[in-house]
């Protein structure tokens, strides 16, 4: 009697999941971005949002959480009910430098989130000032290998991105610079056009337009492989550098334990948005490369970011209180 009551549980179950997976979704979904509006996650957050809107045939509306570099609101993606009603973006500085710089961040990717995919990637870029006198990867590396600490780098904020990607190029070269954090890309991208700060990582798309006009010289491209919109930049692997690779990226996640069944409904609206050419475009225009990785490999992908970032910080000695 025991196993037959069980079967009929496990039956039951199954047909109640099936049954919600025919139903999701019956209402408007909220997708949390935890940064401020206008940066590249809130962008592609948008890009995306309009497309799967009508493919799932249900408002999906992003509302923004910002506050301690995207701790903040990725907390509250993970506490959110597992019902898929609250899903968010999930990004390389939530899901990997953050977690590892900042000592007191409880959040755990691996087990506080479902991973659904990686939607796009925006390649890193390590560029200079066009008045920097070491302008090309030979004489950059040999200059910060010869006078550590006599040039200074900017970036977006400690324990962002920038910051643990330029530091991640200095362990791979064996060089050293100083770090001036600013309050975002913006104000740090502005010092760097004035000369100010020699140095930075930066996002392609945030720099693309000062490379083209040649108020920056790009170093090298942080990605597998070069980028359409920088054909004749090569990447660091290129430059003999195969370890090297740094770039920002955008996935959708959800709280732990979202139903397999939900999961696959929205990887499968995600993998339709990425065929539009609309969106492909838009992307495009911002710099972004479409990805739409499976959640195992989305999945997989931060255990490696989280492994990467954390020989950063470890090598580096870097502790960041949130």
């Amino acid at each position: 009697m025991k196993l037959v009551r069980t079967l009929i549980s496990v039956a039951a179950s199954l047909a109640a999941g099936a049954a919600f997976a025919q139903a999701y979704p019956n209402k408007p979904i909220k997708l949390i971005v935890p940064f401020a509006p206008g940066g590249s996650t809130d962008i592609v957050a948008r890009i995306v949002a309009t497309k799967l809107s009508p493919i799932l045939g249900q408002p999906v509306i992003v509302e923004n959480r910002a506050g301690a570099g995207g701790s903040i609101g990725a907390a509250e993606i993970a506490r959110s009910a597992p019902d898929g009603y609250t899903i968010g973006m999930g990004s390389v500085s939530t899901m990997g430098t953050n977690i590892v710089a900042y000592k007191n961040n409880k959040l755990n990717p691996m087990t506080e989130f479902t991973h659904i995919t990686n939607i796009a990637s925006v390649p890193g870029v390590i560029i200079v000032n066009k008045n920097f006198p070491f302008k090309d990867y030979k004489s950059f590396v040999e200059e910060l290998k010869k006078n550590p600490k006599k040039h200074s780098y900017a970036s977006s904020g400690a324990g962002a991105v920038g910051h643990l990607a330029m530091e991640l190029f200095l362990v791979e070269t064996g060089g050293d610079a100083q770090h001036i954090p600013y309050k975002g890309a913006g104000p740090a991208v502005t010092d760097v056009l004035a000369g100010n700060v020699p140095i930075m990582w930066d996002n392609l798309s945030s720099s693309l337009q000062n490379i083209k006009a040649g108020n920056f010289v790009a170093i090298g491209v942080a990605y597998p492989k070069r980028s359409p919109a920088l054909p004749n930049v090569p990447t660091f692997a290129e430059l003999g550098l195969p370890n090297y690779e740094a770039d920002t990226w955008f996935g959708l996640v959800g709280p732990a334990n979202l139903p397999a069944e939900v999961v696959k409904k929205l990887y499968d609206a995600v993998l339709q948005t990425l065929k539009d050419p609309d969106t492909l475009k838009k992307l495009d225009d911002n710099g972004a490369l479409p990805i739409g990785s499976s959640p195992a490999e989305f999945k997989a992908q931060i255990q490696r970011e989280i492994a990467k970032w954390k020989r950063v910080v470890d090598t580096k000695k870097i502790s960041l209180e949130l």
